[in-house]
């Protein structure tokens, strides 16, 4: 059809021979349970039915003329009590009081002589049983003739349906929601004749809804009539089946299998909603159950970190303690009690936590002629800095030059270590430290070594616990605002991306969810329907892929204010994304489809989620690992922004020696194979999170140190271009699109149209992207005629290179996209190389920080006031260096940096 072959298959099997197939390939086998297929006689026949007359209403009246009581006592069945037999009589004589040709109603059956005793029994007891046994023989009744009725009708459908020679009926004809109904089918009338067990297997709507399984018995209509009950769910509007023995003889009605319609419950739309809202709570359920399980298996993580990381801080403990030990062992030997002349204690005997009198003789050091003495000092080797500082005063009591101080003894002392000053800490400038090894005492009462050093291990275990938790702490409460601002950063981007088409299409509420409905506000005067008399709505959902198709025209009408019409969308719950375009009539004409691109409008909260599509670039840079310029860094920030709308994306990039494999993880071999007179080495890793496939030939084309500036770098590049497609072909990838960039990947476009599009790579569409028109204009005009879709890196650059030659033939698919920045990679509040992180909460505090960093950086002037001009780029006339050059000379003239 339109000049394309077609092969024409006849389809001749039935839906449910589809499913045979499905079940054959899944290896699955139906079980039959007997207990559920057995068919069930649930009403008894009794004896008298020859009694009631079936055209007279069986819930309020009993008809007729009966002769006396023996009669209708003589056709009780033996089968029942004395008690239901003297109901009986009871009713016969209710009846015949009525007398001939009249009707006795329901209420003077149940109770025919009012509130009357029976023989002496008690009011209580004979009221109770007498009425219990009235209603019973009047259900018997009415279930009597209700199974007449239903034999009757039988009767008539086997007649009709015998005549007419159908193999298939059911009873009764209106099927309805929620009832039961009879199946008949004529074993003699199908290849089930000669087996001895008929079962039916089926389901409903179409084989979508509960699968069944039942076992049909002999019936009781005359010639080779099986049966069975089925019951009809409340969400039923079709029974689908066929008839089998059980193993592998079918009858599925000449491949068209048997049906039966069901009135009056849900149509096709109301069940497809209905599986779209258990399918949602399905969801819902398994979210759940895989958020408890991803909340125990984290509880498990954490008490594992937990363990490892006390583990850590016992064995840092016990390692700093051994440390502090041979250094306090050392200071211990060198410690004195007092220092004649110098230095000593009252008491001479004393414990941590005791209050001392220092003694300081100011005469006796570099202090003598200091007005103010202060000491200095610390414990057990310094272990906590500054722990004792207190001034000094004159003694009135020792004869000298004798200064004092109280101090406390810090718990847990074996050694007090000292200097004196002229000033308190940060003051002083005048010290007497012993000569440079400071002074040190033992503390006489201090604990035993061993039970020392162990409540030491303890409090320094404590310690790094504490520490490491801190830091534990402060590290969860930044990755939670990181991914707090991370998703406001998108929903604020998303926006303002809605927000920036508003002149032309905007709907209301600005964030469309499935089952909403939503106000579309359109606005011609800016489309190529200005000055139309009408404009119509043509819509449909998930990228025109929704199983509603396309819903009907719809003409729009004025909005209240301004030159926008609007109309409303009723957005189906199962809806990911809404696609429109305008048309100047109900038939067509102009059509407004934003240039081929037509209109989408994301939806959220939907069951249905966007499936992924397979992304593969075709790229000789990639950031950081290979970057030379721009091209690199779109290549990994592009493939993170695609990855993260949840696609699956590869990157396949030649394995130069000179790659920076210090940001490569999990780099491993992945396969070889031979293509061009040459094995080609395939190895696979990590990138900023983004699976890489390095592709390293042999012949040695990519050893050459550097990834430009050789003079075969056209061929060098093109012979990658082939082993990639190639190596796509071989390991039988089938990506959605492939997407090449600038010259260098260009010749990916026309080797795939030319020699793989037709070889196992059918499924995949071109997009190329020009980074740089300056270099390889001829091949990247032949990609522009070859691939499906092209952009650039900005609407104004797409304008600026629009004439070209290579652009100007092919302008009906090239896009100007603006590039962006990757937020994870260029976040300030995760950045390690600035001196503060900060966030829209403290810019201006870590702007300042960095700023006055990299003025020490550079040995520039550390201001506030002078702006810093800088510029990251390559230093070549396209960037305009003649006019970065001439702004230079002008910041510096006006006092910049």
């Amino acid at each position: 059809i339109n000049g394309l072959g077609a092969e024409v298959a006849v389809i001749n099997e039935s839906l449910f021979e589809d499913k045979l197939h499905q079940i054959s390939d899944n290896g699955r086998v139906h079980e039959v349970d007997d207990s559920q297929i057995e068919l069930t006689d649930v009403v008894r026949i009794a004896q008298s039915e020859e009694n009631v007359n079936a055209t007279n209403d069986i819930n309020g009246i009993v008809p007729g003329e009966i002769s006396g009581e023996k009669h209708i006592i003589s056709e009780v069945s033996s089968e029942q009590s004395v008690g239901e037999t003297l109901v009986m009589s009871n009713i016969t004589k209710t009846v015949g009081e009525a007398g001939p040709g009249k009707f006795a109603t329901l209420s003077e059956i149940s109770n025919p002589e009012g509130n009357q005793k029976a023989n002496g029994v008690g009011d209580g007891y004979s009221s109770t049983v007498g009425t219990k046994q009235k209603e019973d023989a009047f259900l018997r009744l009415k279930l009597e003739t209700e199974e007449r009725l239903r034999r009757e009708a039988l009767d008539k459908l086997l007649k009709d349906n015998s005549e007419a020679g159908n193999k298939m009926f059911y009873y009764p004809n209106l099927v309805k929601p929620d009832q039961v109904v009879e199946i008949y089918f004529n074993r003699s009338f199908s290849p089930l004749k000669h087996e001895p067990d008929v079962l039916m297997m089926g389901a409903f709507n179409n084989w979508a809804w509960r699968s069944f399984t039942v076992k049909l018995s002999k019936s009781h209509l005359s010639g080779d009539w099986w049966s069975c009950q089925l019951h009809v769910p409340k969400e039923a509007y079709k029974i689908d089946f066929v008839f089998f023995n059980g193993k592998d003889v079918y009858d599925n009605n000449g491949g068209q299998d048997f049906c039966i319609v069901v009135e009056g419950g849900m149509n096709v739309f109301d069940f497809e909603n209905f599986l779209l809202e258990e399918k949602q709570r399905e969801q819902e359920e398994l979210a759940r159950k895989k958020a408890e399980i991803e909340r125990i298996a984290e509880e498990e993580r954490r008490l594992e970190a937990e363990r490892v990381a006390s583990e850590a801080d016992r064995a840092a403990a016990r390692e700093e303690v051994a440390k502090q030990r041979v250094l306090l062992e050392k200071q211990i030997k060198g410690a004195l009690r007092s220092l004649d002349n110098i230095w000593y204690f009252e008491p001479s005997e004393f414990a941590g936590n005791e209050s001392v009198r220092l003694y300081y003789n100011r005469s006796s050091g570099p202090l003598s002629h200091s007005k103010e003495i202060w000491i200095h000092g610390g414990h057990n080797g310094w272990v906590q800095g500054l722990s004792i500082v207190s001034k000094l005063m004159k003694s009135e009591e020792k004869t000298g030059d004798w200064w004092y101080a109280d101090v406390v003894v810090p718990d847990q002392s074996l050694v007090l270590s000292w200097v004196f000053a002229d000033g308190p800490p940060q003051m002083a400038n005048t010290y007497d430290n012993n000569h440079r090894n400071d002074f040190h005492a033992i503390v006489p009462k201090s604990i035993p070594d061993e039970r020392f050093w162990a409540e030491e291990e303890q409090l320094i275990y404590e310690r790094l616990q504490a520490e490491r938790r801190s830091r534990e702490e402060a590290a969860r409460a930044k990755a939670e605002k990181t991914a707090r601002l991370k998703l406001e950063t998108k929903a604020a981007t998303l926006r303002r991306f809605l927000l920036s088409q508003k002149n032309v299409v905007y709907t209301d509420p600005l964030d469309v969810k499935a089952g909403s409905t939503v106000t579309v506000f359109y606005n011609p005067a800016n489309t190529v329907l200005n000055g139309k008399s009408e404009a119509w709505f043509r819509c449909s959902f998930n990228r025109w892929t929704h199983r509603l198709g396309l819903l009907p025209p719809q003409k729009m009408v004025p909005a209240e204010n301004g030159s926008h019409i609007k109309t409303t969308v009723k957005v189906p719950s199962d809806a990911y994304m809404m696609d429109f375009v305008f048309s100047e009539r109900e038939d067509g004409g102009i059509f407004d489809n934003k240039n081929d691109m037509d209109y989408h409008i994301p939806v959220t909260g939907g069951v249905v989620k966007e499936p992924p599509l397979n992304i593969v670039h075709i790229a000789v840079e990639m950031a950081p690992i290979a970057k030379v310029g721009g091209l690199g860094d779109v290549v990994t920030s592009l493939s993170r922004a695609v990855q993260d709308m949840n696609h699956n994306v590869n990157i396949i990039l030649p394995k130069y020696d000179c790659l920076n494999f210090s940001h490569v993880k999990d780099l491993q071999f992945f396969k070889s194979y031979s293509w061009g007179g040459t094995e080609i080495k395939v190895w696979s890793g990590k990138v900023e999170g983004l699976s890489v496939y390095f592709l390293e030939p042999q012949n040695g084309l990519f050893w050459v140190g550097c990834i430009y500036g050789r003079g075969n770098d056209a061929q060098r590049f093109g012979f990658f271009c082939h082993a990639a497609l190639e190596f796509l072909q071989q390991s039988r990838f089938q990506p959605d699109i492939i997407h090449c960039h600038d010259w260098s990947s260009a010749p990916v476009a026309w080797l795939f149209k030319e020699q793989y599009m037709h070889y196992g790579l059918s499924k995949a569409r071109i997009v190329f992207t020009i980074h740089n028109l300056e270099f390889g204009a001829a091949m990247i005009g032949k990609a522009m005629a070859f691939s499906d879709k092209a952009t650039t890196v900005s609407p104004t650059y797409s304008r600026e290179v629009s004439g070209h030659s290579a652009i100007a033939p092919h302008m009906y698919k090239f896009h100007g996209i603006l590039n962006g920045i990757d937020p994870d990679i260029w976040d300030p509040f995760n950045d390690k190389f600035i001196p503060v992180s900060y966030t829209s909460e403290n810019v201006v505090e870590g702007k300042r920080a960095a700023k006055e960093a990299l003025q020490q950086k550079l040995g520039l002037k550390r201001s506030n006031d002078l702006p810093v001009v800088g510029i990251i780029t390559r230093l070549t006339h396209q960037k305009g260096i003649h006019l970065i050059k001439h702004a230079i000379w002008r910041t510096l003239d006006r006092g910049g940096q």
